[in-house]
């Protein structure tokens, strides 16, 4: 079976001159400055909620404007665990299931997910976009082939 995504990139390139991106992840204040300084681009962690990542993205804009750095030269991006299903407390419980045998913290998934009925998932990942994010990274913790075709079709195309 083959998939066709339509307007979405295959990014990075296979073969880049001087050197693939260089991405960091980074939470602390010291750690995004360095990204700045250092990287192509900064990943905010899933482990991150939405607005956390607000307030890191001010910073990073910032650190860009302080070191005279084009933004347009640095990606901003966001790892986001979803679980899209209508009944949202189904939805959360498998998070939470997920959370703690992954993480040892199942409370941890009611404060970073993304969960619920399409247009809510939609509505949610929107915000991390519109916060800056360019590239989003969608991490569904169970039903893989199904979260794809979900995204792809219903989710994607509306945010």
């Amino acid at each position: 079976e083959f998939w066709q995504l339509d307007g979405l990139k295959m990014e990075p390139k296979p073969i880049q001159k001087p050197h693939p991106p260089i991405w960091l992840g980074a939470r602390h204040t010291n750690a995004l400055r360095r990204a700045v300084r250092h990287a192509d681009g900064w990943m905010g962690a899933g482990s991150s909620d939405t607005s956390s990542f607000v307030t890191a993205v001010g910073q990073t804009r910032m650190f860009l404007e302080e070191s005279g750095r084009d933004p347009a030269s640095f990606t901003i991006s966001k790892r986001v665990y979803v679980a899209v299903d209508n009944d949202e407390k189904r939805a959360e419980g498998r998070l939470r299931e997920w959370f703690g045998k992954r993480y040892g913290n199942a409370d941890m998934a009611s404060q970073v997910s993304v969960w619920g009925p399409t247009a809510k998932v939609t509505e949610e990942l929107a915000k991390v976009t519109e916060a800056g994010a360019e590239m989003v990274l969608l991490n569904p913790a169970f039903d893989d082939m199904e979260h794809l075709e979900i995204l792809a079709e219903e989710v994607i195309p509306n945010i």
